[in-house]
């Protein structure tokens, strides 16, 4: 499925740094000055999914392989971005082309790493960051508009979504994105979200990069960002970019034996891919067999022909019905034989919607 997050922030804020670490490979260039990155840096991650680990224990199978996400490294945005500042057109562009966005932060203060300002203002910095995308939407609705008022003349149909784009300005003129747009259900507006990508419309997700010190409590920086996106119904990670980049060379084992040892559950990198992973409506059903073990990919509310589908067309087209376990029934009766002895594989139809974590198996005639 081609969705992406696009990672943006200002300048030195820690985003090439989080990017490198997500990938576990420099990647991406991490340089002490404004712009290093100028090309968006793209990769596709696997979601860390416990789940799978069971059923590979189970199954045994020649390969597994995860679902995924691409993270797409977009460069430093600066204040007047949406009039050019910075190659933020181009910038800008980018967003526009992903999916949902994570939205670094600087969190931290060294005096040896450079800031835009005299020190990080994370409050001010997200708010340089939102104008200007707020800004880069307004002036792709105005053409809209433009265009649509003359049209409008001679094909009255158009004026319900005049209308809309009219509110929808009024809206963005008072300094709010459009995913806080009150007609969200409205058909004209989803016809015009879909059209405009609008970079407001896209789900964010907040990182905290603090340092070392900053992962055992929350600095008053860390706080600012949670109080801000508690306002905006957004989510927030707290992670170390330079910490989690160190651990990036680690065996799983060493890298969980370092997150106990600091008093962390789960990295703030894995958070990132999860959320990110939720934030696009996604989840993953496993096939599990002796060839492979394997997550993959839907949107949440899919049905049974369509999940099918991702694995091939042919399934979609051809569906006859899907074999259904439970995840939590494959692995408390060890495995697919157990499952179907203890009478809790299913025999579900096209209506059937996935949920998450389901091991399936299909039958199709083409």
């Amino acid at each position: 499925m081609a969705l992406s997050i696009g990672i943006v922030g200002l300048p030195n804020v820690g985003k090439s740094t989080t990017f490198n670490a997500l990938t576990k490979a420099q990647n991406a260039e991490a340089a002490n000055y404004p712009f290093c990155t100028i090309e968006p840096n793209k990769a596709i991650v696997p979601v860390p999914d416990p789940r799978i680990e069971k059923l590979e224990a189970i199954v045994n199978p020649v390969k597994t392989l995860y679902s995924t996400i691409e993270f797409v490294d977009i460069a430093g945005l600066v204040k007047g971005a949406s009039q050019g500042e910075g190659l933020g057109n181009q910038f800008l562009g980018n967003i526009r082309e992903t999916s949902a966005i994570v939205h670094v932060v600087r969190c931290f203060d060294d005096d040896n790493v450079i800031h835009v300002n005299a020190k990080p203002d994370p409050k001010g910095d997200i708010e340089v960051i939102n104008t200007e995308l707020i800004l880069a939407d307004l002036q792709q609705l105005d053409n809209k508009i433009d265009r649509l008022a003359r049209m409008a003349k001679s094909d009255k149909s158009l004026r319900p979504q005049l209308e809309v784009c009219e509110a929808l300005k009024t809206h963005l003129e008072g300094d709010n994105p459009v995913r806080a747009f009150g007609d969200q259900k409205n058909q004209a507006f989803r016809e015009l979200d879909k059209d405009m990508q609008f970079i407001t419309s896209k789900k964010v997700i907040y990182v905290a990069n603090v340092d070392e010190g900053g992962l055992v409590e929350d600095n008053v920086y860390v706080q600012s960002v949670q109080a801000l996106a508690k306002s905006e119904g957004a989510e927030v990670v707290k992670l170390c970019a330079k910490f989690e980049e160190d651990m990036a060379g680690m065996s799983d084992d060493e890298r969980m034996e370092f997150l106990t040892d600091m008093g962390v559950e789960e990295s703030g990198l894995d958070q990132v891919i999860h959320k990110s992973f939720r934030a696009l409506g996604l989840i993953s059903y496993f096939t599990a067999g002796v060839k492979e073990v394997r997550a993959w990919t839907i949107r949440n509310g899919w049905t049974a022909p369509q999940a099918a589908g991702v694995i091939h067309t042919d399934f979609e087209r051809g569906f006859i019905r899907a074999e259904v376990i439970a995840y939590n029934d494959f692995v408390s009766h060890n495995g697919e034989n157990g499952a179907k002895a203890a009478g809790v594989m299913r025999v579900e139809g096209k209506d059937y919607v996935v949920a998450d974590g389901d091991v399936m198996h299909f039958r199709f005639n083409v």
